[in-house]
């Protein structure tokens, strides 16, 4: 373990090659290098302490969720439940009863975060949410096609919501395909793709049978309401396999914020890699949609929160992890206990998202002036 510092061509921090008579200069930014035989992982000092701290925000918010409820419990349970030195009715309310839904928000969470984060990198877009540029609608689309039409099971529910995801994320890219996709372009057809799918959702659900109908509106708002250690476990390992290969990803995705040519002339294949990385940003979205339903906002916000905390150039994947963890999980909590009846994560993650989505089309409007 070691701290260098240098200057990275996109961060403002990598380092300079070292040959004899070099001087080193110091550009200001710490990084600490693990190295473990020919794998080497960086991390800049700022960026390694804020998603140090925010692990302990989500640990602490993990701990208040499992505490509260109509059975109030200590943190010295919730702590002898979770490693097994609790039994009986502890046991059962903490790990059995509201454990599920506590690791799906903080699962699902990180995984709208990435998503967010894969989409504003790409598209170069702060505005770039797959649930605004119709990635969302379009998972929504598939697994109520699944839910009215097909009747189907939990297996065929996330095909169903992965598939209509992908395919709305290849008629956007191709709709928008001009010489390339430009980020702004590939917005303004998605938003456009995101309407109409927005009316068909609605038409099937005023066709279906009215309870059906209830049932997919109330899923359709984005809830954690029953989800199960079934759904966590798969969506858990999806999403497991998902983020490694974002973060195995991450560097390329980085060359090509610099532009397209700038990630070109590294040889970065500029047109297989955006697809790619947008391919990786749906089946997040898919994979958490078809567990709860569409969470809206998080995949806006987090990456944003994470790179002004972190204070860094670009989006980077992991303080938006963290940070979409610790919304979703703030917003399941006020859903549960601020209303006399539960409601769903997503009418939370609305109002809040909302607010920020206003703020952050001034802002971006005031800065072309």
């Amino acid at each position: 373990m070691s701290a260098r510092s240098g200057l990275d061509p996109h961060a403002g921090s990598a380092r300079t090659a070292w040959s004899p008579g070099t001087r080193r200069v110091d550009f200001g930014r710490r990084l600490l290098v693990l190295r473990r035989r020919r794998v080497a992982v960086r991390f800049e000092w700022r960026s390694f302490i804020i998603c140090s701290v925010l692990a302990l925000a989500v640990a602490c918010m993990v701990v208040l969720a499992l505490m509260t409820g109509s059975y109030q419990l200590s943190p010295g349970q919730v702590v002898s439940a979770l490693t097994g030195r609790e039994s009986g009715l502890v046991h059962d309310i903490v790990v059995e009863w509201r454990l599920p839904r506590v690791a799906a928000a903080l699962v699902f969470g990180a995984a709208l975060g990435v998503s967010g984060a894969i989409f504003q990198s790409v598209l170069r877009n702060p505005l770039a949410d797959p649930g605004i540029i119709g990635f969302s609608q379009g998972s929504y689309t598939g697994a109520l096609i699944v839910i009215l039409v097909v009747n189907g099971s939990y297996w065929q529910l996330v095909g169903g919501a992965v598939a209509g995801g992908i395919a709305t994320a290849v008629a956007v890219y191709l709709l928008a395909f001009r010489r390339g996709v430009q980020g702004f372009r590939l917005i303004i057809v998605g938003i456009g793709i995101s309407s109409m799918l927005g009316s068909l959702n609605t038409w099937l659900i005023l066709k279906a049978d009215l309870d059906q109908a209830m049932a997919a509106a109330t899923w359709g708002a984005g809830s954690l309401n029953g989800v199960s250690w079934t759904q966590v476990v798969i969506g858990a390992a999806c999403i497991a396999v998902l983020l490694l290969l974002a973060a195995m990803s991450s560097r390329p995705m980085r060359q090509l914020e610099l532009g397209d040519d700038a990630a070109a002339a590294q040889g970065v294949r500029v047109s297989a890699t955006r697809l790619g990385l947008i391919v990786l940003g749906v089946a997040l979205t898919a994979t958490v949609t078809a567990a709860s339903g569409p969470i809206a906002f998080i995949s806006l916000v987090a990456p944003q929160i994470g790179r002004r905390l972190a204070r860094s150039a670009g989006i980077t994947l992991a303080p938006a992890a963290l940070v979409g963890a610790l919304l979703c999980l703030a917003a399941d909590y006020l859903a549960q206990h601020v209303a006399p009846t539960p409601l769903p994560v997503g009418i939370i993650t609305v109002m809040l998202g909302g607010g920020y989505l206003g703020w952050l089309l001034i802002t971006e409007a005031r800065r072309r002036l």
